[in-house]
């Protein structure tokens, strides 16, 4: 009972820290510290904390106190999250316990059955596909699939399609097609894979090809953009009806970096770059490029798998019954106009 008394003393008093450091800060999430400090020392406490709760013989007392540290954190994470920058949300976006494709589809579809190959080249593991059911209903399902240890990211290729990948989606999406299934697609790729053997391969025909054919599949498609969205290797299979964002995702046409590199010649710059390059899924909404946020858990998807994927999968359900209703010719011509109309500004002079 008494080295549980003094965990939660110690864990207590390292949550003082955290919140005066952010008071501190009076509340801009743009001065915290690089790398998000402060959440991993919140983790920190929470496992302290998980800790204590497993132990028996705890009194009223211990436990309410315990209670009232997880109220406290919960309260904070919420207040940080709130003034993320565009250069944390990339972070966050990158976050390597971030849930991936594989994470949401075990959560939130069922009789998941993986289709193989390209029917020319090779199977590209960067590229899921596969039919599943949603909520009873038969759907396809196309995503990038990244990994967390090093073998894994080897055989994903760190989630960067080949050209063999993206012919892989769209034969997977026709299928859906001849079938009338619905597509639901998950995007979170650094971008498609550069090497020269992809370049040979026809890379970037792989990606103008699937950019053409989806734009007139006559089925509904939804997008949802769950980490990284970089470049052709996101767009590749993210031309839907209805294109979201999850809360602390990304969406740009280079990385922050690569932009820094670009415009200043220096890739330090790149907290500057993400913020000019509006790439948050509140800049894309604005500006009419995407058609709704999912929200996540206060702190990241990371923090809680499976209530992110209840908020994705309630999202989904949202979208896929208001697109069932529309005539699918309407839906495509819908389709095609949304994105021939995108990124028309006009300036109004005086």
């Amino acid at each position: 009972m008494g080295n549980a008394m003094l965990v939660v003393t110690g864990a207590e008093f390292l949550l003082s820290m955290v919140e005066a450091r952010w008071a501190a800060k009076n509340g801009d999430g743009r001065k915290m510290d690089a790398g998000h400090k402060s959440q991993q020392e919140l983790q920190k406490i929470e496992q302290q904390l998980k800790k204590v709760q497993s132990l028996d013989g705890q009194d009223e007392s211990t436990r309410r106190e315990i209670q009232q540290l997880q109220e406290r954190i919960e309260l904070l994470r919420k207040q940080m999250s709130s003034h993320f920058g565009a250069w944390e949300k990339t972070e966050l976006a990158r976050h390597p316990q971030r849930p991936y494709a594989l994470d949401y589809i075990e959560r939130i579809f069922s009789d998941w059955s993986e289709i193989h190959g390209d029917r020319g080249y090779a199977d590209d593991a960067a590229i899921l596909c596969g039919m599943a059911r949603f909520h009873g209903e038969e759907v396809m399902i196309v995503g990038h699939q990244k990994a967390r240890d090093t073998k894994q990211k080897v055989y994903r290729n760190f989630g960067m399609p080949n050209p063999e990948g993206y012919r892989k989606a769209l034969r997977a999406m026709k299928i859906a097609e001849k079938f009338g299934r619905p597509v639901m697609t998950f995007v979170d790729t650094p971008g498609a894979y550069p090497g020269l053997g992809a370049e040979e391969r026809g890379q970037a025909e792989a990606i103008a090809r699937n950019l053409r054919e989806m734009a007139r599949l006559e089925i509904p498609i939804i997008t949802v953009i769950t980490g990284e969205g970089g470049s052709g290797g996101a767009l590749a299979i993210a031309v839907a009806d209805r294109v979201l964002m999850m809360e602390n995702s990304i969406y740009s046409v280079i990385s922050p970096e690569g932009c820094a590199s670009i415009m200043w010649r220096d890739s330090s710059k790149k907290e500057l770059a993400a913020q000019a390059l509006r790439i948050t899924a509140k800049d894309l909404t604005e500006m009419g490029c995407v058609d709704g946020i999912v929200p996540e858990p206060a702190g990241g998807a990371h923090l809680d798998h499976e209530a992110a994927a209840a908020l994705l999968d309630a999202s989904l359900q949202k979208h896929l019954a208001e697109l069932k209703k529309q005539p699918l010719k309407e839906l495509v011509t819908s389709r095609y106009n949304k994105f021939r109309n995108m990124a028309q500004f006009f300036r109004v002079e005086a």
